[in-house]
């Protein structure tokens, strides 16, 4: 067995929550992207995998310790610390694998498990596998794809949606055209030119992130975030001429995992699917569980197929093949036939600033999502008096974070006008709900206990409500 062992840089000034022990199973794009993350966030991180060059690689790479070894060996549990862990997180490509490593870690230790499974077969039995593992999460990063696409399908002058508040508030991008009307017109403006109850969070321009003031003037081209319930984000959509109409038929090149959960979904709304699978074998599977679905045994970079059966009339285009190069090329071809809503998946992190620069419409990273969920749930666990993180998205690029903290106790930041709050530099608190009551905050409202409060800040690794206000 090969050890790796990182050289700590941890202990920041004032750091107000405890490093945790975490062990990571699998050191693949998922698990490279969670290891860099954590480690930022100064967490005692160790990876196993069975590849030595990787565990290298990453012990190299990152503030990690690297152990080359099967992670549902109780011998390579044990070396890594299973004992004093406080978080164990299985993300190999096998479902099994993944789940026989949270048991025996449950059994040797006592922590937190999270595991990924993909396995549309396991999708009905996740409750029941939970409780008698007693595994704490289980992700499925394809069902989460599906579901992030089917959003922006019913919602298509959207480029991009995140939901808070068990889906009653969304943050919603888009492109600004001449279109819309709005180059010219300050943030603060918007209410009342458009009577539209919305929030501008944040805003792309020529490479930079800027969390606007009510000041801010916008420009043709930039790329808006902004928050609203579903209803007033259905209005202000109108007003600015962006298309609301949810699709009613969709082509979708890939029949794998995402592509299947993603026809469940749309044809339960009632819209006409149209899947392109290359592999007979695959074709044969998705008809018999996908009979409403129309389903064409094709090589989707066929582009006289493409065009013959309908692309220019499409009113949705998802490339969703296993390759990223595939998926891009297929878009730009779509877009320069078709006028319905383009959505990519790409798998591969490390090309995101290059895919920036193209217009593929919605992009949508599946590995992100198991990222930024096993990040909130492990901010989450830090904090779990005073005002636990519900639900996390990293948003722009990576480089802007948008949170909802729900709050459990008085502190600094409640029973406070929000005008008196000084909020740190590049935060906006964008949303506060009651109950039933959602509510865009203005400078009189307070935060209470029992609030879900939403903010959007380019700082990273907020763990609790308190940490927005200065010092």
């Amino acid at each position: 067995m090969f050890v790796w062992q990182y050289t700590s840089h941890r202990g920041r000034k004032g750091k107000e929550f405890s490093t945790m022990k975490i062990i990571l199973v699998g050191g693949g794009k998922v698990g490279t992207a969670l290891a860099r993350q954590l480690s930022e966030e100064d967490h005692n991180v160790t990876v196993i995998d069975t590849n030595k060059a990787r565990v290298e690689h990453l012990s190299e790479s990152y503030d990690v310790m690297g152990i080359v070894g099967n992670g549902s060996s109780i011998t390579t549990l044990s070396e890594a610390g299973i004992e004093e862990a406080d978080v164990f997180i299985a993300v190999t490509g096998s479902d099994e694998l993944n789940l026989l490593c949270c048991m025996f870690a449950k059994k040797a230790g006592h922590c937190h498990a999270i595991a990924r499974v993909r396995n549309p077969s396991y999708s009905h039995e996740l409750d029941f596998i939970k409780k008698q593992i007693g595994i704490s999460a289980i992700i499925n990063p394809e069902m989460a794809a599906a579901r992030e696409i089917s959003h922006l399908l019913r919602f298509p002058g959207a480029s991009k949606i995140d939901t808070f508040a068990d889906g009653r508030v969304r943050l919603i991008k888009f492109t600004l055209t001449d279109e819309q009307e709005l180059d010219g017109v300050a943030i603060h403006e918007i209410p009342t030119r458009l009577k539209s109850d919305i929030l501008v969070c944040a805003v792309e321009r020529a490479g930079d992130v800027i969390i606007p003031n009510g000041n801010f003037v916008l420009q043709t081209g930039d790329q808006v975030t902004f928050l609203a319930t579903q209803e007033k984000a259905h209005a202000f959509f109108q007003r600015i001429h962006l298309a609301v109409r949810p699709v009613r038929n969709a082509m979708i090149v890939g029949g794998g995992a995402i592509g299947f959960y993603l026809s469940q979904e749309l044809l339960e709304n009632h819209v006409r699917v149209r899947i392109v699978e290359r592999d007979q074998e695959r074709c044969n599977v998705l008809a018999e569980s996908l009979p409403e679905a129309q389903i064409l045994c094709e090589d989707g970079s066929n582009r006289e197929f493409l065009l013959s059966e309908g692309l220019e009339s499409t009113e949705a285009f998802v490339a969703l093949t296993n390759i990223d190069e595939e998926n891009v090329l297929l878009t730009l071809f779509a877009k320069k036939h078709s006028n319905g809503k383009l959505v990519t998946k790409i798998n591969r992190l490390e090309f995101d600033d290059i895919l920036a620069g193209l217009d593929l419409g919605s992009i949508v990273y599946p590995k992100y999502m198991t990222c930024d969920y096993i990040v909130q749930y492990v901010r989450a666990l830090q904090n779990e008096a005073g005002s636990n993180i519900k639900t996390l998205y990293r948003i722009l690029d990576d480089r802007v974070e948008a949170l909802e903290f729900t709050v459990h106790e008085e502190s600094r930041a409640t029973g406070v006008a929000l005008s008196r709050l000084h909020l740190k530099k590049n935060t906006l608190l964008c949303c506060i709900t009651r109950g039933n009551e959602i509510k865009i905050p203005r400078g009189g409202d307070q935060i209470q206990v029992g609030d879900n409060v939403i903010v959007v800040t380019l700082e990273h690794g907020l763990h609790d409500l308190r940490d927005i206000v200065e010092d």
